[in-house]
């Protein structure tokens, strides 16, 4: 990794990859302060994104409502390092019961992103740090316009006892097509929903090597679900919003 990071310090393209292979850094979880260094440390290397926990409080770390991670989301900000969270990093994920299938919860999982995104937009993080930027990996994305009717809904209807505008003082929406960027690669729902998930809020991913993903048809899939549309838009899911997002040297076209 290290190698890797310092070639793009130099805005050097990895030999072995042409620039494409970005590495993902680890933060300690257990103490914001460590975790500052460490995203400070590995920014100055060249790394482009830190792993953090979609839902914190899951495994009894602090909640995004605490601003006990502020410090971590302000150097984050400031380094131009993306917050990435991949779904099921909470540790815990959704099951109807003890003796349900496995499947059970794999069909549901979505829904800790679902709980995620709105610990973002109702905490205030995306407020204070106007510049921070999410990435939600593997999570789809044909359930987000439900969840941003609703989340704004929920804003206006329940603004008299809710507290949903004490930390959140625009509609959570905006901060949504702001900051937050969504990951699938077996979503054709979604891409049918594009113009409301929005088209710059979207890349597609292979998930290699999980068994769920495309690969070895990553590219057949993504021409199924989503090679229909105009070249413009299969440029931005396909290379464009990520090159963008984390700041690669890469062309986007």
């Amino acid at each position: 990794m290290r190698d890797l990071a310092e070639s793009r310090v130099g805005h050097r393209r990895h030999p072995g990859s042409g620039g494409r292979l970005i590495p993902l850094c680890l933060v300690p979880p257990w103490d914001v302060g460590l975790a500052v260094a460490e995203a400070r440390r590995n920014a100055a290397r060249g790394v482009r994104a830190a792993a953090f926990s979609e839902l914190p409080a899951y495994p009894d770390l602090p909640s995004l409502h605490s601003r006990y991670w502020d410090p971590f989301f302000a150097v984050c900000e400031e380094t131009g390092t993306v917050v990435a969270m991949h779904i099921g990093s909470g540790t815990r994920t959704p099951q109807t019961s003890a003796d349900a299938p496995g499947a059970v919860g794999g069909t549901i999982i979505f829904g800790n992103n679902v709980a995620s995104m709105t610990d973002f937009m109702f905490s205030g993080v995306l407020h204070r740090f106007p510049n921070l930027k999410l990435l939600c990996a593997e999570a789809q994305i044909g359930w987000i316009p439900y969840l941003l009717e609703r989340i704004d809904d929920a804003w206006e209807t329940h603004r008299g006892w809710a507290r949903g505008r004490e930390n959140c003082p625009e509609p959570p929406s905006t901060y949504y097509y702001r900051q937050i960027t969504s990951c699938f690669f077996k979503d054709a729902v979604g891409v049918e929903l594009l113009d409301k998930v929005g088209a710059d809020n979207v890349t597609f991913e292979t998930d290699y090597p999980h068994q769920d993903g495309t690969w070895p048809r990553s590219r057949e899939e993504a021409a199924l679900q989503f090679g229909y549309l105009s070249q413009d838009l299969v440029t931005k899911i396909a290379r464009g919003n990520a090159i963008k997002l984390l700041g690669l040297d890469l062309p986007q076209t």
